[in-house]
């Protein structure tokens, strides 16, 4: 199986764990997720089967979007309720602060990264040692909010709808939030409603999973359909056989419409397809002037 299956991650399970269980029913060793999701999340877990295994980098970078639950008067020491309590409040922000709050954060900022993360810190990760409770030096970084949505509010709690740039804690961003509104808050719940292309339409249960193992797969998104949103070039025979030896492709492997992708620096990456369109690598632009050097080969 190649491809990508979108799982509907259940409530507290891992995304390893949800790995597991795909491999065991598919029979297939070779799956791998596009982006950790806390236990006590669920939703949207694209997962990479197969040759598509090759792709996760590029899968894992695209942006999310989240429905969250922020809990006000409560902070704890993973930024949500599963965490152990550090401090609570009675004080109940109004409406203003909180749609204040999510204003101040939308845009790039740097986002310091919870303790409890999958963070590494000199070899270790970082949700290791603060389960030690050994001192966890992490570095604030790069993030981006695109957009937040108040959904709901009763004092108590907000739910906001947000997307983010890959790499973005919602966690950290419901801790910001409570500093900001000065009753401190934490992760109520939270739910994956998008990751890149893929969202919950997508989707299957674990239990789908389970019973019909072959109806799930047969829900995957294939390897043609993957990257669409990199510039594609249609190689020739010659040039498919060129690309399964690592070999590099010009305007003589390609087909003629598809020939701007070979330009100095025309993209960063381009998709190349075989005559029947499908995907069979990922390349980068060669050293070579108007040619592609197949990077990534997925055959």
């Amino acid at each position: 199986m190649d491809g990508v299956l979108v799982v509907d991650k259940p409530h507290g399970l891992t995304s390893h764990d949800v790995v597991a269980v795909a491999r065991r029913c598919l029979n297939e060793s070779r799956i791998g997720h596009t982006g950790t999701l806390d236990p006590l999340a669920t939703g949207v877990l694209p997962l990479a089967c197969g040759r598509a295994t090759r792709l996760v980098r590029f899968l894992s970078a695209s942006e999310k979007h989240y429905d969250a639950t922020i809990r006000f008067g409560l902070t704890t020491d993973s930024y949500d309720v599963t965490g152990t309590e550090v401090s609570r409040s009675d004080t109940v922000p109004t409406r203003e602060a909180v749609e204040c709050a999510l204003e101040s954060l939308r845009g790039s900022h740097l986002q310091m990264p919870p303790a409890f993360s999958a963070k590494k810190v000199a070899g270790q990760r970082a949700y290791a040692m603060a389960r030690r409770a050994e001192p966890v030096a992490l570095q604030p970084v790069p993030v981006r909010l695109m957009t937040t949505n108040l959904l709901e509010f009763t004092g108590a709690s907000a739910r906001v709808a947000l997307s983010c740039s890959a790499g973005f804690y919602v966690r950290s961003f419901a801790h910001a939030i409570g500093e900001q509104v000065g009753t401190g808050a934490c992760l109520e719940a939270l739910r994956r409603t998008r990751s890149g292309t893929f969202d919950l339409s997508h989707a299957v249960t674990l239990d789908d999973l389970r019973r019909d193992p072959m109806g799930a797969a047969s829900r995957a998104v294939p390897l043609e359909r993957l990257l669409l949103d990199l510039p594609s070039a249609r190689l020739t025979d010659e040039g498919r056989s060129r690309v399964s030896h690592g070999q590099d492709v010009d305007s003589a492997h390609v087909w003629p419409e598809d020939s701007a992708c070979l330009e100095t620096h025309a993209a960063e990456w381009v998709r190349l397809l075989d005559s029947g369109g499908r995907l069979i690598a990922l390349g980068t632009p060669s050293r070579s002037p108007h040619a592609l050097h197949p990077t990534v080969v997925l055959f």
